[in-house]
């Protein structure tokens, strides 16, 4: 019989897995920690690293480079800031009772999307031999992996489905959206709990 071991291939969304460790779980991912564990325990045979790059980072810059040189595939963008829109609030003097409109300035936020590269990247790797670890929790890599699952490729999501509770604020990044596709697609999606790789992936402090 011919037995052909299937091919592993990670897909790393940065900005959402570093904010999944240091916000919910509490430790820094030490990125070479991580290639050198899918390499040695996964057998990876390409490891993907997606992130935005602040322009005029020279130090970010100088570290992706060294992880590419030491096995990464490393993709990326520099990251743009977009105006939110800002809120106008109605407020009353409990004096005179005459009503005001202020506008309260909501700031900015800070986007690099590699998704698509992401995207791309996966398709072409995907098909009844592979396997993949995609690190995220974002929903909107729901239809890609529909897709990949539909070429007959295993798929293991490396987060977590921790959150924060405090009175008023339930805070979760793992999507609703890929909590329900695993539990329909059960045996071909898996969820890893990145919290149970810490010990051998966190940054030394």
């Amino acid at each position: 019989m011919n037995f052909q071991l299937k091919k592993s291939y990670a897909f790393i969304d940065v900005q959402n897995t570093a904010s999944t460790t240091q916000k919910l779980l509490g430790f820094i991912v030490d990125w070479q920690k991580l290639y050198d564990h899918l390499v040695s325990q996964w057998k990876c045979t390409k490891v993907f690293f997606y992130s935005g790059i602040d322009e005029g980072d020279t130090e970010t810059v100088r570290e992706f480079e060294l992880l590419a040189k030491n096995g990464y595939t490393v993709r990326t963008k520099t990251v743009f800031a977009y105006k939110k829109p800002d809120k106008k609030i109605s407020i009353k003097c409990v004096g005179c009772g005459k009503e005001s409109v202020e506008v309260v300035d909501m700031g900015y936020n800070r986007k690099s999307n590699c998704d698509v590269d992401l995207t791309v990247d996966a398709m072409e790797m995907a098909g009844p031999d592979a396997e993949f670890l995609i690190f995220t929790g974002d929903g909107d890599f729901e239809y890609l992996i529909k897709k990949v699952l539909e070429k007959g490729t295993k798929v293991y999501i490396v987060s977590s489905n921790a959150g924060i509770r405090r009175p008023g604020i339930n805070t979760k990044r793992f999507s609703t959206r890929l909590k329900d596709l695993i539990n329909e697609n059960k045996g071909k999606i898996n969820l890893i709990n990145i919290d149970s790789w810490k010990f051998k992936i966190k940054k030394d402090t």
